[in-house]
């Protein structure tokens, strides 16, 4: 008989597979276009949908809905870190710890976003740098408090510029998940000496 976590177990399974017949499918597509901008909107989707596949696989290898996210986080960075137009590199600190499968899944596509877009923004091609993602855990046991930051030290934020209504959809993603699914807050500013800090602040569970 077929307990019910090993069901559970394998339903992530199928879904991680179908998810990466997708990202391969969109991939394949992204080679045949000619326009640049068209080819880029591709590579995108399939990020995004990388990062979900991820955390699907760690789903699927556990016996509950609750993932080590920090893994999730250096594997989301090392898939970003692909598209660097120059030689940048990538760095975790500190320790995101155990999340709720429904937390997880949005914040792996948001830390996709934040990345992406701090690679592609923030550096020229031939430029060289650093992107830090922090995560900070805190709070009392029933108002426990995540607080991620990712900076880099690229060439900084246009003047004018207003993350909270900026149209790009990269940001849009970020604001409907930050403080639509996950209940958080989310912010971008200038890094104190040079490049840009995106700061987000979520709730979570208590990490045991």
């Amino acid at each position: 008989m077929i307990t019910k976590d090993a069901t559970i177990r394998e339903i992530h399974h199928r879904v991680k597979n179908n998810l990466q017949t997708v990202a391969a499918l969109l991939r394949l597509q992204a080679r045949r276009i000619e326009s640049d901008r068209g080819r880029e909107a591709l590579e995108e989707a399939v990020r995004r949908v990388g990062s979900i596949a991820i955390v699907h696989e760690t789903l699927s290898q556990n016996l509950d809905e609750r993932v080590e996210f920090d893994d999730i986080a250096d594997r989301v960075l090392a898939m970003v870190a692909e598209i660097s137009p120059g030689k940048v590199t990538g760095r975790r600190t500190g320790r995101f710890g155990i999340l709720d499968a429904e937390v997880a899944t949005p914040l792996s596509m948001v830390l996709t976003e934040v990345l992406q877009n701090a690679l592609e923004h923030g550096f020229r091609e031939g430029d060289t740098g650093t992107v830090e993602v922090s995560a900070i855990r805190g709070g009392t046991t029933k108002e426990a408090r995540l607080l991620v930051t990712v900076q880099d030290d690229g060439i900084g934020l246009p003047e004018g510029f207003d993350p909270h209504t900026a149209g790009n959809l990269g940001l849009q993603i970020v604001r409907t998940l930050v403080e639509g699914e996950l209940g958080g807050t989310f912010d971008m500013i200038p890094a104190p000496e040079r490049g840009t800090r995106v700061i987000l602040d979520i709730p979570v569970r208590a990490d045991k």
